[in-house]
Parts: C-alpha cells; sequence; structure tokens
C-alpha cells in the first residue's frame, strides 16, 4: 500500500447533495425566486482588513463574522456566505457539488461546529441555488467549465481581500472537486493546500469504473431489474441524459446497503432558505445545471473533464478524502489518479462505510485532516502577509 494512503475510521467530505434534494419540500410552482439581500455599498469587515466594494448584508463584531450577500462575479451578482467565530481564523472556500447542489441551505447544519476554527465560505456557483435565483436569464445561457472556474478564482479573491487573507483553504467535492483542481493548478498563490472529496477525475474513468463496479454488484445480488436496466444504458460514451440517472439510482442503492446514512437533520435548509422562492431557486437551479452537466446528448461538461490533461504537478498540498464505498466516483480511479501526482505534500484518506455523499465519519476525518495537516501552514502563511501589510 502507498505510504502517502491513511485508512482511517475518519473522513470525508462529498457533497454532491442529492440527499438534500429528496428530502427538501417542493417550492409552489409559478413563483419567481426572490434574492434574500439587496446590493448594498460594503465596508471592510471590522478587525479582519481588507476593502471591498462587495453588495452584502453583514452583522459582524471584531471577531465574529456573519455575512451574507450578493457579490458582483462574471457578469453577475453571485450568492456567497462567510461565518466564524473569529475572522482571522483560517478561511475555508467550499466548492459544491452537481452543478446545481449548493451547501448554504446546509452549511449550518453540516459545519456549524467548525466556525470555531476556521472562516467558512460558501458559495452558490453560477446557475445554482441563490445565484440562479438572482440571475434568471443563466437559463438562456451554455454553462463552462473555463467560466465557472474564472467565477472561483475571483471569489477566492474577494474573500482574501475581504478578510485581510493571502491564502485560503480550498475544499471541492464530486463536482466541486473538478473546479477545485483546476483554480488549485490555474492559481496556487491563493490557496495554502487543496482538499478533494469523492474526487472525479474524469468523463471516461470515472464512468467507466462506476458503471462496472455497480453493475457487477447488482449481479452478484441476483437483481435482474437492475442489471437489465444497466445493461441497457451501457457503456460510456452515452447520448441519452437519462442514462446518467438510471446509473445513480442504481448507485445509490448499493451505496445505501454498505455505508452509515448522514442525519435527516442535516438537510433541513435554514431560515434563510426555507421559503417558497428560495426551495424554487434551488429547484430551478439544479435542473438547469443538471442539463449543464450531462447535455441533451451525453455531450456536456461532465463529457468533457479530463483531470489528468493538466498534469500532474501541484505546487500547493493535495489531500484526498475518498469514501471507501463511493461508486459515483470510484477510488480505484481515484487511487490511480492520486498515486500519479507530484505535490509538496499529499495524502489520500479512505472512511470505510461512506459512499458519495457525507456522513458525520466523513466530516469528523476531514476536520482532523484540516487541523493536523493545514492549519499549522496557514498559520505561518497569514502572519507573514499581515505584517507585509501593516
Amino acid at each position: 500500500m502507498n505510504r502517502n494512503l491513511v485508512q482511517t475510521t475518519f473522513l470525508a467530505l462529498a457533497l454532491l447533495t442529492t440527499a438534500a434534494i429528496a428530502t427538501t419540500p417542493k417550492a409552489q410552482m409559478g413563483e419567481t425566486p426572490q434574492p434574500q439581500a439587496t446590493l448594498l455599498s460594503a465596508s471592510p469587515i471590522p478587525g479582519c482588513g481588507g476593502t471591498s466594494k462587495l453588495s452584502t448584508t453583514t452583522v459582524a463584531t471584531p471577531h465574529k463574522l456573519a455575512v451574507q450577500g450578493f457579490v458582483p462575479i462574471g457578469g453577475q451578482e453571485q450568492w456567497v456566505t462567510l461565518n466564524g467565530e473569529d475572522c482571522k481564523k483560517p478561511a475555508i472556500l467550499f466548492l459544491h457539488g452537481g452543478p446545481g447542489n449548493p451547501l448554504s441551505p446546509f452549511g449550518q447544519n453540516l459545519y456549524g461546529s467548525w466556525a470555531k476554527d476556521f472562516t467558512l465560505v460558501q458559495w452558490d456557483q453560477r446557475g445554482a441555488g441563490q445565484t440562479f435565483g438572482r440571475n434568471p436569464g443563466t437559463a438562456e445561457s451554455t454553462l463552462t467549465l473555463d467560466q465557472m472556474v474564472n467565477d472561483g478564482i475571483a471569489v477566492a479573491e474577494w474573500v482574501g481581500q475581504r478578510l485581510g487573507q493571502k491564502k485560503l483553504i480550498l475544499m471541492g467535492s464530486s463536482w466541486g472537486s473538478v473546479l477545485g483542481v483546476h483554480m488549485a493548478k490555474r492559481r496556487p498563490d491563493l490557496f495554502h493546500a487543496y482538499v478533494g472529496t469523492a474526487q472525479m477525475v474524469s468523463y471516461q474513468a470515472n464512468e467507466a469504473a462506476s458503471y462496472a463496479q455497480t453493475l457487477a454488484l447488482a449481479t452478484a445480488a441476483d437483481d435482474k431489474k437492475t442489471v437489465a436496466a444497466l445493461q441497457a444504458i451501457g457503456l460510456p460514451p452515452r447520448t441519452d441524459p437519462r442514462a446518467f440517472g438510471v446509473l445513480r439510482r442504481a448507485i445509490r442503492a448499493y451505496e445505501g446497503k454498505a455505508s452509515t446514512p448522514a442525519p435527516r437533520s442535516w438537510w433541513q435548509p435554514g431560515a434563510n432558505y426555507s421559503s417558497a422562492h428560495a426551495q424554487q431557486a434551488y429547484e430551478q437551479g439544479e435542473d438547469y445545471s443538471f442539463m449543464q452537466f450531462v447535455g441533451p446528448n451525453g455531450d456536456g461538461i461532465f463529457s468533457k473533464v479530463d483531470l489528468p490533461r493538466l498534469g500532474v504537478r501541484f505546487d500547493i498540498p493535495v489531500y484526498l478524502v475518498q469514501g471507501q464505498e463511493d461508486l459515483l466516483t470510484p477510488l480505484s480511479v481515484t487511487q490511480i489518479y492520486f498515486d500519479s501526482l507530484q505535490a509538496p505534500d499529499k495524502i489520500l484518506v479512505v472512511v470505510p462505510k461512506v459512499g458519495h455523499d457525507p456522513n458525520e465519519a466523513l466530516l469528523a476525518a476531514q476536520h482532523q485532516v484540516l487541523m493536523e495537516r493545514v492549519v499549522p501552514m496557514t498559520r505561518m502563511a497569514n502572519s507573514r502577509f499581515q505584517d507585509q501589510t501593516k
């Protein structure tokens, strides 16, 4: 076994929040999504440093931070939240999965206990959640990976400026792990480290392994219905967008047999996201983003994902967290990619009884990696930066 491979009962964060969709009440149809904050001229956050012309609703003390609002990014007003007990703590920029499944409605449920150690930054990506609701014209446009990577970099620059931190911690899961690798390689100067969970690698490798492993499980279980459904869609490439849903349903069924579920309370949206307007924005953004992801003929963003083509060298540490029972982004593919990487530091943590979606063991282990591997490097880096800006 690779000496960098750490197997533990802890870890990971796979935040393709399909579980959230299943438990979020439906919004009333026909309503126009409404934003939860207006554009305001924001001053620097007291006690944190930095300046910005961001539009936010802000409640701050010299240390505690609760900011939410729309940020001008790439020609759109995009939803960003910052929360923490002390704004001088290292900031984590979460890159959610989907695309189209933002974490912001559920962030307090999952990560509220982390606020004492970090400033937690949630961002509803282009085409997702509150950002989609604020920009209804998005529905007539095409999402591109390059555009979303540029958006993510702009968000990271804004967060660093507002908090007076030169570098952030970058965390991506599932679809967010694709953005994360692109951002980490394009602008390593903005980040202390990259932490990826449920790491996507490439369309061909992930889809082929996912299909083969799920089909093998269904065959072993003499599950004739699932075997027939999988054989009907066949191996990638595929031209029917419904094929992804067929495979995903089978994956969730078999992951559920081998993994520990998350608390149902995790997927109850926070007060700011429980209105019919907010839920409709979430659902409509999810529908739009899913079609952009798979494409009408199987030719969406996912079909173009191929991280090994970006090169294997990283200028920042890379820490990958993987559910052992993950069938959507299987360990076999992640392991090969991880072994090829060249980085100042790297580990792969495998978490038993975890599938593609997160659970308590996943988050506990992820927190452990952050505290043991990443936090020490942030103290020195941010101290030097703050000294330079005095």
